[in-house]
């Protein structure tokens, strides 16, 4: 056994994470994040142990709810990924097709790779554990267009971040919400995060989408202007995810890396 050769392949892998800023984040986010989350959620299950009468309900449509979101920008970042992966990637942009066209197709594809995965869920749901994130009413639909709309926006940032720093930045694509989760009280009313904290939070639409959904269901009233406020804040940061998403094609364009990108 060499050990010389043994430290240059280290050596190698080594520098390869060190040369690159998303595998850096993917190796330190994902403790934090985890230690986060359940902190969060342990905090709030010790001092409101009597808060729900139906605690299982509360937590499985909001799981159901967080996994619309999840599945809305991961189906949009794979069909991204699968035209890199086949070495489409470069046919794809020198077909007359315009940008704008290459986003509204994969928004409009992605809707019914979540459904796939949500509505099944959800069904399944209603015998086994005799809770439907229907008796939300009407309310849902709005709740699920603006999650849809985030979730696009995430997969339109991730994109970006394809286009702008290559194939390494697939790890973030995988695991861009679980980043989101903390702040987004899921799991918990805002309340149990720090002061400082959740002035962030409310820059998200999660939180207004959440606590609506707790709403609802624990008292049976519906805060229509909470709803207004996350689809305004949703459709913020969609447009401001289609612009990142043309300053990075315009990018990769000028410096020449599209044609790499599915190498």
């Amino acid at each position: 056994m060499n050990l010389n050769k043994i430290f240059a392949l280290s050596l190698r892998h080594v520098y390869l994470i060190k040369g690159s800023f998303p595998r850096v984040l993917d190796l330190i986010y994902w403790p934090t994040i985890q230690i986060f989350l359940w902190g969060f959620i342990s905090k709030f299950f010790t001092l409101n142990s009597s808060y729900f009468e139906n605690t299982v309900g509360i937590i499985l449509s909001a799981a159901i709810l967080y996994d619309f979101l999840f599945r809305s920008s991961i189906s949009y970042n794979m069909m991204f990924l699968e035209e890199i992966w086949s070495r489409n990637f470069t046919n794809l942009f020198i077909a007359p097709i315009k940008m704008s066209e290459i986003i509204a197709a994969l928004t409009f594809t992605a809707i019914f790779r979540t459904l796939i995965g949500l509505v099944p869920a959800a069904l399944l749901a209603i015998p086994l554990f005799g809770v439907s994130i229907f008796v939300i009413g009407v309310p849902l639909i709005f709740l699920l267009i603006t999650l849809y709309i985030f979730g696009v926006t995430l997969g339109l940032l991730v994109t970006s971040g394809l286009l702008r720093f290559g194939p390494s930045f697939e790890n973030i694509a995988w695991a861009s919400l679980f980043f989101l989760a903390p702040l987004g009280c899921i799991y918990y009313p805002i309340e149990i995060l720090p002061d400082w904290l959740q002035v962030i939070a409310k820059l998200l639409p999660l939180v207004h989408i959440f606590e609506e959904m707790r709403n609802v269901l624990i008292h049976d009233i519906v805060n229509y202007l909470q709803i207004l406020k996350a689809v305004i804040i949703s459709f913020i940061y969609f447009v401001f995810g289609i612009i990142v998403f043309y300053l990075s094609y315009e990018g990769a364009k000028n410096r020449g890396t599209l044609i790499n990108m599915g190498e």
